[in-house]
C-alpha cells in the first residue's frame, strides 16, 4: 500500500478522534456561553459517541454492496455540512444534535478505511499499516488539544468546528481524486438486505467477538481518559487550558511511538502473540493509575506515569487486535469493520458515560474504569487466545 493511501485513510481515521480532542479544552467556555455547567456540555460528547455506534452499523453493509467510494464520499460530505452546523449553535440541544449528525459522517472514514486496509493487506500486513495509521491519526490527539485551546482563548469555541469544516472538506477532495475504489471485482457484492445475517454470523464467531472486545475494551480506557482528563488536568490540577494540550500530546506521543515499535516487531511475531502480552502491561499501569489516585496526591506528575504507560500501550493493543478480528473476513470486509467499530465505541460511549457518574471531585472514577477496563482487556484477549488454540489442535488432529 502506498504512502498516498495511507495517509489518505490516516485523514480519514482521525475524523473521530479529531472531533473529539479538538474541543475538549473548550468545554468551560462552552458552558458559559449557554449558560449551562460542564456536565451538560458532556452530553455533545456523549451525543457523538452514540453517533459513531450507530452509524458504523449501516455503512458496513452500504460498502459491501457499493464498494468504498461511494458510502466514503457522502459520509465526509455530512460531516462538513454537520460542524458548519455545530459552529453556528444557537443552543446547547442544537449543538448536541449537529454532534450526532457529525459522528454519523465521520465514522464513514473509521469504517471503510479498515475495510480497505483488509482489501489489501494479509493479517500482519493488516498490523502493519494499522500502526502506520496509528502515526497519522495519532497527531490529532497532540495537535488538537493544543490548537483547540488556543482557538478558544483567541477566536472561540465556534471556531473549532469551522476549522473541522475545512479539515473534512480537504479530506473529501482527497478521496475524490485519489482514492481509487478498492474493493476486489471478484469478490461478490453482498445484498443489504442480508445485513442482519452478517452480523449475527460475526457475533457468533467467538475469535472474532473476542478480538473485537479486546480492542473495544482497550478504547473505552482510553475514552474514559478523554472523558476524564479536562477536569483533572485544568479543574483538580490547575492546568491551564491553553496548556492541556501539552499534557494531552505527551500521552498521544506514547501512542504513536509504541505503534511504531509494533510496526517492525510483527517482522518477527504475529498480531496476537503480541496482542497477548501487551495487555498485561495495560493492566498493570492501570491498576497503578488506580492506586496512585487513592492517595490524592497534591502533585500532578505521580498521576501522569501510570496513565502514560496506559495510553502508550494501546499503540500495540489497538492495531493488533483489528487486524486479527478483520483477518479473512473477505467479502463481508465492510460488515465486519462496521460491527468492529460499533462494539468499540458502543463499550467507550458506556464507560465516558460512568467516569461522568462517578464523578465525585477527585482522579479516582477516571482510574477506576480504566482499571476495570484493564482487567476486562486481559480475560477477553486470554480467553480468544485459548478459543484460537483449541480451534488449531482440532483441525491439526482432523
Amino acid at each position: 500500500m502506498n504512502f498516498r493511501t495511507i495517509l489518505i485513510l490516516g485523514a480519514l481515521s482521525a475524523f473521530g478522534p479529531l472531533a473529539i480532542d479538538f474541543y475538549l479544552p473548550a468545554f468551560p467556555a462552552m458552558a458559559l456561553a449557554f449558560g449551562t455547567d460542564e456536565k451538560h456540555v458532556q452530553l455533545t460528547l456523549a451525543a457523538y459517541f452514540l453517533g459513531l455506534s450507530i452509524g458504523q452499523l449501516a455503512y458496513g453493509p452500504v460498502a459491501d454492496r457499493f464498494g468504498r467510494r461511494m458510502p466514503l464520499l457522502i459520509g465526509v460530505g455530512l460531516f462538513t455540512a454537520a460542524s458548519l452546523a455545530c459552529a453556528y449553535a444557537p443552543s446547547l440541544e442544537w449543538l448536541i444534535g449537529a454532534r450526532f449528525i457529525q459522528a454519523l459522517g465521520g465514522c464513514a472514514g473509521m469504517v471503510i478505511s479498515r475495510a480497505v486496509v483488509s482489501d489489501k493487506c494479509d493479517a500482519v500486513g493488516s498490523a502493519k499499516v494499522f500502526s502506520q495509521l496509528m502515526l497519522v491519526m495519532g497527531l490529532a490527539p497532540i495537535l488538537a488539544p493544543m490548537l483547540g485551546g488556543l482557538l478558544v482563548n483567541t477566536t472561540g469555541w465556534q471556531s473549532i468546528f469551522l476549522a473541522l469544516t475545512g479539515f473534512s472538506a480537504l479530506a473529501g477532495l482527497a478521496v475524490a481524486l485519489g482514492l481509487p475504489e478498492s474493493m476486489p471485482a471478484h469478490l461478490p457484492r453482498q445484498p443489504l438486505a442480508g445485513a442482519l445475517r452478517q452480523y449475527a454470523r460475526l457475533l457468533k464467531d467467538p475469535v472474532y467477538l473476542g478480538h473485537a472486545l479486546t480492542g473495544g475494551i482497550a478504547i473505552a480506557g482510553m475514552f474514559s481518559y478523554i472523558a476524564g482528563s479536562p477536569f483533572i488536568f485544568i479543574k483538580l490540577y490547575g492546568v491551564p487550558a491553553e496548556h492541556f494540550g501539552w499534557f494531552f500530546g505527551a500521552n498521544a506521543a506514547g501512542f504513536i511511538l509504541v505503534a511504531q515499535v509494533n510496526a517492525r516487531l510483527l517482522a518477527k511475531r504475529g498480531p496476537a502473540f503480541l496482542l497477548t502480552r501487551t495487555v498485561w502491561i495495560y493492566l498493570g499501569a492501570g491498576l497503578a493509575l488506580l492506586a496512585v489516585s487513592a492517595l490524592h496526591t497534591a502533585q500532578l506528575w505521580p498521576l501522569l506515569i501510570p496513565l502514560f504507560v496506559c495510553i502508550a500501550s494501546l499503540g500495540c493493543i489497538l492495531p493488533n487486535a483489528s487486524a486479527c478480528a478483520m483477518n479473512g473476513q473477505g467479502a463481508r470486509a465492510g460488515s465486519a469493520s462496521a460491527m468492529l467499530g460499533c462494539l468499540q465505541f458502543s463499550v467507550a460511549a458506556g464507560a465516558a458515560a460512568l467516569v461522568g457518574v462517578l464523578h465525585d471531585g477527585t482522579a479516582m472514577p477516571m482510574a477506576m474504569v480504566i482499571s476495570l477496563c484493564g482487567i476486562l482487556v486481559v480475560s477477553a484477549a486470554l480467553l480468544t487466545r485459548r478459543i484460537q488454540n483449541a480451534r488449531a489442535l482440532v483441525q491439526v488432529q482432523v
